[in-house]
C-alpha cells in the first residue's frame, strides 16, 4: 500500500517507503505454530466422545477459544503493528507513522538532521538489517527506528538528501517569468 501522497506537500517526493524488517514477525510465525501444534495435540488428546459428550465439547471449545486468543495476541497483533509502521523518506522530511488505535507521527525536516547513524549487529549485516538514529535540533532530539532494512543505505540516502536539501537551501532556483 503506497503512502497516501495527499500528505506530501507540492514539491515533495517519496524516495524510500518502509516498514520495520521481516525479522520482527519471526516471533509471530513461530508462536503461530506452536499455538496450531498445541491445539493439534489438545485435539488428538481429548477424550472419545462416547462417555461423556459434553465433557469433550467443552474441552473442544475451551482449546478453540484459547487457541484463538493467543494467535490474536501472539500473532494478528505484531503482523498489525508492523504494517501499521511506516518511515516515509521524502525528498524534504522524514515522516514516522506508528499506531493503530493510538496514533502516534513526527515528521523530521531534513534542514533540523544534524546527524544520521546506524549500528548493525553479525545477525543484522546477515540479514540485512539494522538500527538507525537520526538526531535533529529541537526538543525530542533523538530518533530511532530499530529493525529498518537496509539501514546503512537509507543512511546514506538520508546523507544525500540532507546535503541536496541543503544546496537547494543555499541557492535556491531562479523563478521562472
Amino acid at each position: 500500500m503506497p503512502y497516501p501522497e495527499k500528505l506530501l506537500n507540492t514539491d515533495e517526493e517519496i524516495v524510500e517507503h518502509l516498514h520495520p524488517h521481516w525479522l520482527t514477525l519471526v516471533p509471530a510465525v513461530l508462536a503461530f505454530l506452536v499455538v496450531c501444534g498445541l491445539s493439534g495435540l489438545g485435539f488428538a488428546f481429548l477424550p472419545d466422545g462416547n462417555d461423556n459428550n459434553t465433557a469433550r465439547q467443552a474441552l473442544l471449545l475451551a482449546i478453540v477459544v484459547v487457541a484463538l486468543a493467543l494467535l490474536a495476541w501472539l500473532t494478528l497483533a505484531p503482523l498489525i503493528r508492523w504494517r501499521s509502521t511506516h518511515y516515509v523518506i521524502t525528498t524534504r522530511r522524514v515522516l514516522i507513522r506508528r499506531g493503530v488505535f493510538k496514533h502516534v507521527g513526527r515528521d523530521i525536516t531534513l534542514g533540523r538532521i544534524s546527524d544520521v547513524a546506524y549500528e548493525q549487529s553479525l545477525w543484522d549485516r546477515i540479514f540485512r538489517s539494522g538500527t538507525l538514529h537520526i538526531e535533529s535540533a529541537g526538543e525530542n532530539g533523538q530518533e530511532t527506528l530499530v529493525n529498518i532494512p537496509r539501514a546503512n543505505d537509507v543512511q546514506q540516502t538520508l546523507n544525500r538528501l540532507i546535503e541536496a536539501d541543503s544546496n537547494r537551501r543555499e541557492y535556491p532556483r531562479p523563478s521562472a517569468g
